[in-house]
């Protein structure tokens, strides 16, 4: 039987914040997550860290708090966070009256923000259209979800944190309206164990209403699906927002090698669905060349969605128009104490809803120590001697990537395999530039069970060639080293991968997935069945 005072169910990144900001504190704490790390709307997103321009308008506390968060994760988090800026841009067809409100609720709510002229704005993003009629800087920046957890994780187990990945909760155990504990699977084996705990924190984001019926409790979460667009390169240096009400399709962010253009907003009953239909990617286009000219020629390498963990109390607003601010519901006023439940938020606020979940528990607890996530940093930085002595081992442009990506204690690993075995020297993505090197080191962790696992971990597969190329030569070291069957593993790969591209089959992106068919299907007999 595990032991811990408080159990957390959800791997978003809520629920890494609050094991950080637990462990911090010295309260003994484990988090389960029913399958990887940011399985939900965490990851699937556009990656923007918000300055709190979008909700300026109709949501001056989220912004207020967005541009806050954005401070300390710039801080904190240098290694997941580039700063790229924003810019609102304002078209000849959009409300001016808008603007106006725009300006009067960023000043209200702390957002700085710099009018520069339509030329100005093309000079910094050329693909702009000529419709422009006004243009604002604000501290936009994309953010690395992936990394930012677990780089959460890593400094959680600093401080005596557990996290179980691939561990879902079976039921919840009470007595006498009390926690006791809880019953959890480990969903690869099927073996079931026992925690014996104090408190359950719900931090399942859009499975939050599922979690709470396992403890006969009910909670008003709506799934709210976003779809969202990936395009081959950066299309633009800067996030770009549309200046008019939030709508769908009006904003583009840069990420890594990539840009994401999203998201839709549509009600779902089940936070799984994840689907992206044709008709949807058609409306982000459609919504989005009128931003970017020649949007169409672009190559295009997959569509993806996530759910909103969107609150509904009762009465409550739905949809683009429910609150973007988040709630804590302590269960003791339905007669379960020790059952709390954390929904709504977003991810610029997971520290502060991190913040504030972990206040509720030390005070039911006892606890009196103070939280410290707003001012350590998540991880070390690699120091510049470190980078230095490395890059005649990396790749060229190799090294800063995989420091940001690996962190100190990862990066002085991988550098010494390198320095040692010049086959480690090898890439085996060269979209991200990661080496054979990386590769070994970071599949060996106990947390790594599939090719999947590894994408997420190290951004192989997700540049321009989408696995193409790479998941080959993974596979292979990934059974080098005794982690699955190759066959297998390239078979799951190249499938999910291959959900992603379905949806946006035209073009340039068509042609490229008829080559991974050919290599895959004809060397070795592996084909999407679909």
């Amino acid at each position: 039987m595990e032991k811990t005072d408080v159990l957390i169910v959800g791997g978003g990144v809520t629920g890494v914040g609050i094991l950080r900001d637990l462990s911090m504190r010295g309260v003994p704490t484990l988090l389960i997550e029913k399958a990887d790390l940011m399985n939900g709307a965490s990851s699937r997103y556009h990656g923007l860290l918000h300055s709190g321009g979008r909700y300026a308008v109709k949501d001056r506390a989220a912004a207020r708090e967005c541009i806050e968060e954005n401070k300390i994760l710039r801080r904190i988090g240098a290694a997941c966070v580039e700063p790229t800026e924003g810019l609102f841009v304002r078209l000849d067809v959009d409300d001016d009256a808008y603007e106006e409100q725009w300006i009067v609720g960023c000043q209200k709510s702390g957002i700085p923000f710099k009018e520069i002229t339509p030329d100005e704005a093309r000079t910094l993003e050329p693909r702009l259209t000529d419709k422009i009629v006004s243009a604002y800087v604000v501290p936009d920046a994309s953010i690395d979800g992936f990394r930012c957890a677990w780089q959460n994780i890593d400094s959680a187990k600093r401080y005596g944190g557990r996290a179980k990945t691939y561990t879902e909760l079976v039921d919840v155990l009470q007595t006498g309206g009390e926690v006791t504990g809880a019953r959890i699977k480990n969903v690869l084996t099927g073996a079931e164990e026992f925690v014996d705990c104090k408190i359950i924190v719900n931090a399942a984001g859009a499975w939050a209403g599922k979690i709470a019926a396992k403890a006969g409790l009910n909670v008003g979460v709506q799934p709210d699906k976003g779809s969202l667009i990936v395009f081959n390169s950066r299309l633009v240096t800067h996030i770009v927002n549309r200046l008019h009400k939030s709508s769908d399709g009006d904003i583009f962010v840069p990420c890594g090698s990539v840009t994401i253009l999203g998201t839709t907003s549509v009600a779902v009953d089940d936070p799984e669905d994840t689907r992206v239909t044709r008709a949807e990617v058609e409306r982000l286009l459609t919504i989005g060349e009128k931003m970017l000219v020649n949007l169409r020629e672009y190559r295009i390498l997959r569509a993806f969605a996530g759910s909103r963990p969107l609150y509904l109390p009762t009465g409550g607003e739905k949809g683009r128009s429910a609150s973007r601010g988040f709630a804590i519901i302590d269960h003791a006023a339905e007669g379960l104490a020790g059952m709390l439940t954390i929904v709504g938020g977003k991810f610029t606020t997971y520290r502060l809803m991190a913040e504030k979940m972990s206040d509720k528990v030390c005070e039911i607890l006892g606890v009196t120590v103070p939280c410290r996530t707003a001012t350590e940093p998540l991880t070390e930085d690699v120091s510049s001697d470190a980078k230095h002595r490395a890059r005649k081992y990396f790749p060229a442009y190799g090294v800063e990537r995989a420091a940001e990506r690996l962190g100190k204690e990862r990066f002085q690993k991988v550098t010494e395999l390198l320095q040692r075995d010049d086959n480690s020297r090898k890439l085996l993505c060269e979209c991200e530039n990661v080496t054979r090197a990386e590769i070994a080191v970071v599949a060996a962790e106990d947390t790594i069970h599939s090719l999947g696992d590894l994408r997420r971990r190290t951004r192989i597969g997700m540049g321009t060639c989408q696995g193409n190329f790479c998941t080959l030569r993974n596979a292979a070291l990934f059974a080098e080293i005794g982690k699955g069957d190759p066959l297998v593993e390239m078979r799951k790969n190249i499938r999910e991968r291959f959900k992603g591209v379905h949806p946006v089959l035209i073009g340039k992106t068509l042609r490229e997935a008829e080559m991974t068919r050919a290599i895959y299907e004809l060397a070795f007999n592996i084909a999407d069945e679909n």
